[in-house]
């Protein structure tokens, strides 16, 4: 006699950036009746705006769905939709932590790509089913041999494992949802044991406090049980348990094999980590659930708030770090901007959906400085500093060498975009070491300083390759650099908030240029400002910020040149005394450090 639980399949969709994941989840949405035909819209569990906006999934999804099999059995099928972006490979590791399954999607108009590799080889890790799907064969550009033929050669499968389908008319998406079923098994676990359950994700809600996204490994739950989290031990009597469909929906309880959501009322995110376990104070289990490797941050920039409600922003980062386990951050002080927060992350692109969150999410805007890589920084007296943020680097003269963060960046385009590409690669200190030819795609292979990669070069690949080509990045290792601080002076005060650290032989070029932005960026005063660039103590660059108005002491009357240049620089220290600690930067400012900062294409 089978177990209630033998007819859940627990499965997430993998693939590379828009190879149509989210697209897929629409239909298996509309064919197993989850959402009716009124509700249905394209991209149903891409929910935030900014995964609208951007065309992107950013934020791991999970609905549950009931299929009728063809022999005639109901399954219960938790879908988890993953993001594809390279950026946000960490919400694909902890979806396939929930998963016994996945779906491998391949658009057969670009086939395997860098991404795809990666998202198969995590699943392999994680000992998962994988059933390969090549997807867009209704598209006139689909080329279904030579992507059957890749996934032959580059992983494990044989041509009959494969199914063909397209997401956007739903043709073949019924094969799908039976291997689903015939290939993936039912999740392991007893109810008779004691609770063990793993948070695979975490929401914060006003109203409600935490809400854990879980899966239930051992054992149930009802909100009888008293509850702990067993890192924190924070206990806690659950106010609602239940499962998405795909919009929360209260259950009462949950068994093995099960995923749902908890909401914990607890207010202080703080107490609740992502990949904990979850367990029954009562009856607790002894072991915990392996968790989560925490997520290494490769970009590193300063958040400020743009207003004096520090209180809502700070309270937006914690519960923004809740929703987002990858998002790192610490607290840090600026002699311009006050209080604010260092913070960590995975690339650009997310570096850009954590503001844009905080804006539209929790009204917060924020000053956000030039980003920056970790640094290792080997001092003359033999110690060695971490540095990830241009003001703790040391002074020049103590330092015995530095060595910056190398990667290795595998870059997938059309042959006639070649010759650009290894332009663009070579401007930004690549070294090229390896080419070769898949069909009708040329394979780049280069090194690469991670903080040559850390700016725009991601959109420059996309607008030379006119969106062809992708782009696969590997951390590699850290390597010497002649590297120096470029710090800003503006009417002679020093900026700490946009210091940069770049390479040396970018330094003047760049100085050059950053000086004439900011001459047309920084808001005027009554009395003209110079800006210099400072490098190991000689200003190697100075524009002046031109005054808000002509000044009374050069107009009108006949005066000697001497004569006039005295009452002006008289008139300007004493408007410096009262106003050299009044000046306020707009993000402008900082977004004119940034273009730069990726030094001299």
């Amino acid at each position: 006699m089978k177990n209630k639980h033998d007819y859940i399949r627990n499965f997430s969709i993998i693939a590379h950036i828009d190879h149509g994941k989210s697209t897929l989840a629409d239909r298996i949405m509309e064919m197993t009746q989850t959402v009716s035909k009124r509700d249905l819209k394209d991209q149903m569990l891409d929910s935030m705006d900014v995964e609208r906006e951007h065309g992107i999934t950013v934020k791991s999804r999970t609905v549950r769905v009931f299929y009728q099999a063809r022999n005639g059995q109901e399954y219960k099928y938790n879908l988890l939709d993953t993001p594809g972006h390279v950026d946000f490979s960490y919400e694909v590791s902890k979806s396939l932590a929930a998963s016994e399954g996945v779906i491998l999607l391949v658009d057969a108009t670009q086939g395997v790509q860098a991404q795809t590799i990666a998202n198969y080889q995590i699943a392999k890790e994680n000992h998962l089913v994988i059933i390969p799907v090549i997807n867009k064969m209704d598209s006139p550009n689909a080329n279904m041999d030579q992507t059957r033929q890749q996934i032959i050669e580059s992983m494990d499968f044989n041509e009959q494992d494969i199914l063909y389908i397209s997401a956007k008319t739903g043709q073949g998406v019924a094969d799908v949802l039976e291997r689903i079923q015939a290939v993936i098994s039912p999740p392991a676990g007893s109810v008779e044991k004691p609770l063990k359950a793993l948070v695979f994700d975490l929401h914060y809600d006003p109203y409600k406090g935490v809400i854990a996204y879980i899966r239930l490994f051992e054992g149930s739950l009802d909100k009888e049980k008293t509850l702990v989290f067993m890192a924190t031990q924070a206990g806690f009597e659950p106010i609602e348990i239940g499962v998405f469909l795909p919009h929360m929906q209260s259950t009462g309880s949950l068994s093995a094999g099960e995923v749902g959501y908890i909401v914990t009322g607890l207010k202080e995110v703080q107490r609740v980590k992502l990949g904990d376990t979850l367990t029954s104070s009562a009856d607790p289990v002894q072991e915990p659930l392996p968790g989560y490797k925490e997520s290494k941050s490769t970009v590193f920039a300063g958040f400020y708030p743009s207003d004096d409600r520090y209180k809502d922003f700070e309270n937006a980062i914690h519960r923004l770090a809740l929703n987002d386990s990858s998002f790192r951050y610490e607290e840090e002080q600026s002699d311009l901007l006050g209080k604010g927060f260092r913070c960590g992350f995975l690339g650009m692109l997310h570096l850009q959906i954590i503001r844009e969150r905080l804006e539209k999410e929790y009204g917060v805007t924020v000053l956000t400085t030039a980003p920056n890589v970790s640094y290792h920084v080997i001092m003359k007296n033999g110690k060695e500093l971490w540095v990830n943020n241009p003001v703790n680097y040391p002074p020049f003269v103590q330092v015995e060498r530095v060595e910056e963060p190398f990667s290795e960046v595998t870059i997938t385009l059309p042959e006639e975009y070649i010759g650009d590409m290894m332009k663009l690669v070579t401007s930004r200190k690549g070294i090229f070491y390896d080419l070769s030819y898949q069909s009708n795609q040329a394979i780049l292979k280069y090194e690469m300083p991670a903080s040559e990669i850390a700016y725009d070069f991601f959109d420059q690949l996309k607008s030379i390759s006119r969106g062809y080509a992708t782009m696969d990045v590997k951390y590699k290792e850290y390597r010497t650099a002649d590297l120096v601080k470029a710090e800003i002076l503006v009417n002679y005060l020093q900026i700490d908030a946009l210091a940069f650290i770049l390479h040396r032989e970018d330094v003047y070029h760049t100085a050059s240029e950053l000086v004439l932005k900011l001459k047309h960026t920084i808001p005027r005063k009554l009395y003209p400002m110079p800006v210099q660039v400072l490098v190991e103590g000689k200003v190697i660059a100075r524009e002046d910020v031109p005054p808000l108005r002509k000044n009374a002491a050069v107009s009108g009357e006949k005066k000697s040149i001497s004569k006039k240049q005295a009452l002006l620089r008289r008139q300007n220290m004493n408007k410096r005394k009262m106003e050299s600690s009044d000046i306020r930067l707009p993000q402008e400012v900082f977004n004119t450090i940034l273009e730069m900062g990726k030094g001299n294409n």
